[in-house]
């Protein structure tokens, strides 16, 4: 990935079931500047039970009232023709697809478009079967870690790399799975832990309001951001709340790229104005008084001064005990 910084606009069920509110988002997350627009693929009978319940965000953040978490799910659920047409449009309007799966038969199914990433989201990091299954391809993986443990994760790494798959195509994702989150839980550190002790690219999922923790994340050497995107945060649903609208996430993704231009090369080498700077503000050796022609050149004759352009201080010792060759006035820079 090089020092590519990859911005991924989540906009995961914000569609709330609808696939021209889904093209809107595709539509914000393209003029924002975002390299993908992710949603979320799941066949609701394969992920979840009749009667399992909702998570206390999804209640609290949505206004409309469902029986269960399963009749939550099953109204924003998209089918695979919803796909085939949302990565069409996305084609066209010049922004990768992406999705998370979050059943095997959703997996086969984006395995088979052949994406850029297959993204794992965070409740999948202890499912076996579904690892064992990515283990399979070569395919770049991202792996969320939101209510993980460092033993999870290690797990997951684990099953992940048995097959195709190495440390190298991995990218594990900083994420706290609260909707949204407090800022205080985001640990931008432990993300850096994750290139340490897997040597893998790293980055972060983010959920906290507004738009810093992405930008400081890149500054600590991200490269992928993931956020949540919604056309307006007062829309009925879970994640919404937890959202960049669009001004919001087009403006993170300016400061990113503005914090990655600034972090800048590696390498550490003036640029053109330096150099021109530095004649005039670095120094040379110069006469400390006027000096005879033949007079030893000692710490009572000799002195650094502004500017540059003459013998450099750093050859300063060997510039002392030398014998002038000729007179030099006072402030005349040294020739030997």
């Amino acid at each position: 990935m090089s020092d590519r910084i990859v911005i991924i606009a989540e906009a995961g069920v914000n569609h709330n079931g609808d696939l021209n509110i889904a093209k809107q988002l595709i539509d914000a997350a393209a003029l924002s500047g975002a390299d993908y627009v992710k949603f979320q693929t799941y066949i609701t009978e394969e992920l979840i039970t009749p009667n399992a319940k909702s998570a206390e965000y999804q209640i609290q953040n949505s206004k409309t009232s469902f029986d269960s978490q399963y009749a939550m799910l099953k109204r924003y659920e998209l089918s695979w023709d919803d796909h085939h047409e949302l990565l069409s449009y996305s084609k066209n309007k010049g922004i990768s697809f992406l999705s998370s799966a979050f059943d095997l038969e959703s997996l086969h199914f984006l395995l088979s478009l052949e994406l850029d990433f297959i993204k794992i989201p965070s409740g999948e990091i202890n499912n076996v079967p579904y690892l064992e299954l990515i283990s399979h391809h070569s395919v770049p993986v991202i792996l969320s870690t939101g209510m993980s443990t460092w033993n999870e994760i290690d797990f997951a790494m684990n099953i992940l790399t048995k097959k195709n798959l190495n440390n190298s195509n991995i990218t594990i994702l900083q994420c706290t799975s609260s909707y949204p989150a407090l800022i205080e839980d985001t640990n931008l550190l432990t993300m850096q832990e994750y290139g340490r002790v897997f040597g893998t690219n790293y980055g972060l999922s983010d959920h906290t309001p507004g738009i810093f923790a992405p930008q400081f994340a890149v500054a600590m050497g991200a490269k992928i951001i993931e956020k949540h995107l919604t056309l307006d945060k007062e829309m009925d649903g879970p994640d919404h709340l937890a959202s960049l609208n669009p001004d919001e996430f087009k403006s993170m993704v300016d400061h990113i790229q503005f914090v990655k231009n600034m972090m800048g090369s590696r390498d550490k080498k003036p640029n053109s104005q330096e150099l021109s700077n530095s004649l005039l503000v670095r120094k040379s050796i110069y006469a400390k008084k006027n000096i005879k022609e033949g007079e030893e050149l000692s710490l009572h004759n000799i002195t650094t001064k502004r500017p540059a352009g003459g013998i450099s201080p750093t050859l300063w010792h060997e510039i002392l005990g030398k014998k002038a060759k000729r007179c030099f006035k006072i402030n005349e820079p040294i020739e030997i």
